[in-house]
């Protein structure tokens, strides 16, 4: 399922600054997708598991972890934030680099991103921001699938991504761009309500 667009126009940062806060949207090279309603319950608590996994794993080790709603700004070179045609947020997303971020959020690629699948953004998630990731060097893309009990990992080597790794939601994954920060897929799942819905 396609999320669905603003507008047919083209649109930039600075547009993106003057909308409503209570309407979410991403722009994808100028295009302004519609965010889905708010994610569902499980959604959330297993956002809120990695959240704590990761910031734990990472505390006092120069890199900082952010939650959406938290921007992400990619520009295609130099241009000014208010040109820059190209704004995300993902679920969780970490950077190491501490001149890319400031009031706004994260300005160029974050190191590593987290997407925890919903049937509104799955294939949004899984094809554009793909592409778009891969693009602009996001380092690893971790897509959590809650209903398929999978994570699918993309590394990037070369300017590209290789193929990807996939696993169930059980043992460990670990970072490769964060060294020393495994993912306990068992105790990550473990009391989380059914992952399912």
């Amino acid at each position: 399922m396609s999320l669905p667009l603003r507008d047919p126009e083209q649109h930039t940062y600075g547009d993106y600054c003057t909308w409503p806060d209570d309407q979410r949207f991403e722009l994808i090279d100028g295009i302004a997708y519609a965010m889905a309603p708010a994610p569902t319950r499980q959604h959330q608590r297993l956002v809120v598991e990695l959240l704590r996994t990761v910031a734990d794993a990472l505390e006092g080790r120069g890199c900082e972890v952010n939650v959406a709603p938290f921007d992400v700004r990619l520009p295609d070179s130099d241009e000014t934030d208010a040109l820059v045609r190209t704004v995300v947020q993902p679920d969780i997303s970490v950077v190491c680099d501490p001149a890319k971020l400031d009031d706004k959020g994260c300005r160029g690629a974050p190191d590593w991103v987290i997407e925890v699948l919903s049937p509104k953004t799955a294939g949004h998630d899984q094809v554009r921001k793909l592409a778009l990731y891969e693009r602009h060097g996001v380092k690893e893309y971790w897509l959590v699938h809650p209903v398929d009990r999978v994570v699918t990992i993309y590394r990037l080597a070369d300017g590209a991504y290789d193929r990807p790794g996939v696993q169930e939601l059980q043992g460990h994954s670990d970072c490769r761009t964060c060294p020393g920060v495994r993912i306990d897929w068992d105790q990550v799942v473990k009391g989380l309500p059914d992952l399912t819905d």
